[in-house]
């Protein structure tokens, strides 16, 4: 008996094997896995609101998103002023890259040395930007971190253009500017 059951099963190991063609596909045993049906992001679908593009799910972070627990607003401003330091060590700072970084982003209003002057200043598109060495402005890295995160007054967010650690190559850089102003 055991003998047939081994004879059996060579047989068939050698008609598959001899069935197989390599100039033509072979069967496949679940297409389904396969080839998959495509749906359109905005078409009908199976779920509930009967659209295939779905919201993430309630409480979930992106990947690379770190969330800020500061609020924006004078109090969490306040509070990010006082307690805020930079998660970058000595080591980590980069201050050509934090250059590079404020010379596209900031020094179009602030100006390349942090005094004001950008070329928008200049040529009269924004007024108002005080240099960051004034007396009445004490900033603080803590209150450029917030600044960049959630934006102030007529200066937008840069949430979006800057991670957390680019964020703080920008705030390392600014802080240098600010002890270069006041010399």
């Amino acid at each position: 008996m055991k003998s047939l059951i081994k004879i059996l099963v060579v047989a068939v190991v050698f008609v598959a094997v001899s069935c197989k063609k390599d100039s033509a596909p072979n069967y496949q045993f679940m297409p389904n896995m396969y080839e998959s049906a495509g749906y359109e992001t905005y078409g009908e679908a199976a779920f509930p609101n009967g659209v295939e593009a779905q919201l993430p799910a309630e409480g979930s972070i992106p990947r690379g998103y770190v969330p800020f627990d500061i609020e924006n607003t004078t109090e969490g401003y306040e509070l990010a002023k006082t307690t805020l330091v930079s998660t970058l060590d000595s080591t980590q700072v980069d201050l050509e890259r934090g250059k590079a970084l404020y010379d596209i982003y900031c020094g179009i209003c602030h100006g390349n040395k942090g005094n004001g002057q950008g070329k928008l200043v200049k040529r009269e598109k924004i007024l108002g930007i005080p240099s960051y060495d004034d007396a009445g402005r004490a900033i603080t890295a803590g209150s450029i971190y917030h600044t960049i995160y959630y934006g102030k007054n007529t200066m937008g967010s840069y949430a979006n253009q800057l991670n957390e650690e680019e964020r703080w190559q920008v705030v390392s850089y600014v802080l240098k500017l600010k002890s270069d102003l006041e010399k």
